[in-house]
């Protein structure tokens, strides 16, 4: 399939930080996407569309940590390196960038749970369609191209630049199981024209 990209469009990337790629909370094999993920950055770029940049900016006292009754290690914790976007990004100096997971006493993996992003970012900019991918495939990637799904974007899950934690095997072709049944269009880069 060959899609062509458009002024409704926003690019999407979910989570790209240093705890994920490299730190405490790494994903399996993080880093083979960064070199895909500058390829969308500059193609939408070139195009002038939204990039947005979700983060997970967690307090210390974080619910979702292993010492507060969370199933987690510390991760992205606010202001500190872990939770930079990974330092191998080329992020252009206009992205908007959502921060999710602030309040202490509860989770958000979705990029919409708790944010802005939606009523005042997305719709402002009258965009229709979303192509999502980052880290991880099977969390915060999933719930954010569900959100996405049922706020009535039409939604591209980038399945070349999305890993998976994969806590049991078989999560991450679940969580791509579940996506596609919802709605969502599967694509790589090399299909965006």
């Amino acid at each position: 399939m060959n899609v062509s990209i458009n002024e409704t469009d926003a690019l999407v990337l979910v989570d790209i930080q240093s705890d994920f790629c490299t730190g405490s909370l790494a994903v399996p094999n993080a880093l083979d996407i960064i070199e895909t993920v500058n390829k969308y950055i500059d193609l939408f770029y070139k195009q002038k569309l939204p990039i947005v940049l979700t983060r997970d900016w967690h307090p210390i006292n974080h619910s979702s940590f292993k010492g507060f009754g969370g199933i987690w290690p510390v991760h992205c914790v606010q202001n500190t390196p872990g939770a930079n976007f990974y330092k191998d990004l080329k992020i252009p100096n206009d992205s908007i960038i959502i921060s999710k997971g602030t309040d202490p006493s509860r989770d958000a993996y979705s990029a919409f749970d708790g944010t802005n992003l939606n009523p005042y970012r997305l719709k402002g900019l009258n965009i229709k369609r979303l192509f999502i991918g980052g880290l991880a495939t099977d969390y915060c990637v999933k719930e954010t191209i569900l959100d996405s799904l049922s706020l009535g974007y039409t939604t591209f899950f980038l399945s070349d630049i999305s890993k998976a934690v994969n806590i049991n095997s078989g999560d991450e072709k679940k969580a791509i199981d579940e996506m596609l049944q919802a709605g969502a269009i599967s694509i790589t880069l090399n299909e965006l024209i």
